[in-house]
């Protein structure tokens, strides 16, 4: 479990690098776009498909590691005084649905993206399917954090 805790940690790590760039990049470019638009009226046509992909990698990845970090937004005021059993149960079943929502996340992202392959984004001329490789990363990501997060249930449930 020490090894993949740690595998999980790092690829947590990885992916809030890359929110984090593609934050700082979404930044730019949409400065860049502006400034073309306003500045010399020339808005390069490509800019806001950028941002679009680059807004769907902030909020995929950034999600991806709040979910490994328990960062994201929970109603946790009744499960607070849950007697102990109680509470773990209901963190094995919030882990258990998190599986089934990024089983489903993952497939459906791979079928639009395998659905619009051979489309292209006309600006960019880059494929559709680029638009769904974030959100696929992430379900196999959150997907992986959910496991790790069971497994120690699992582990602290045992010990105790």
């Amino acid at each position: 479990m020490k090894h993949f805790s740690a595998l999980c940690a790092a690829l947590s790590t990885s992916v809030l690098h890359l929110a984090r760039l593609a934050l700082a990049g979404l930044g730019l470019v949409v400065l860049y776009g502006v400034v073309c638009r306003y500045v010399f009226n020339d808005a390069p046509p490509y800019v806001e498909q950028v941002a679009l992909i680059l807004v769907i990698s902030v909020a995929m990845f950034g999600a991806a590691a709040g979910a490994r970090d328990g960062g994201h937004i929970g109603l946790d005021s009744l499960v607070k005084v849950l007697p102990p059993l109680l509470r773990t149960l209901t963190s094995a079943v919030v882990d258990l649905l998190t599986l089934v929502f990024t089983t489903i996340l993952a497939v459906g992202s791979y079928d639009m993206a395998s659905s619009t392959l051979h489309d292209s984004i006309p600006t960019l001329g880059i494929s559709e399917a680029w638009r769904y490789l974030p959100l696929m990363i992430a379900a196999i990501l959150i997907f992986v954090f959910a496991i790790e997060h069971l497994l120690g249930l699992v582990l602290r449930a045992h010990k105790s």
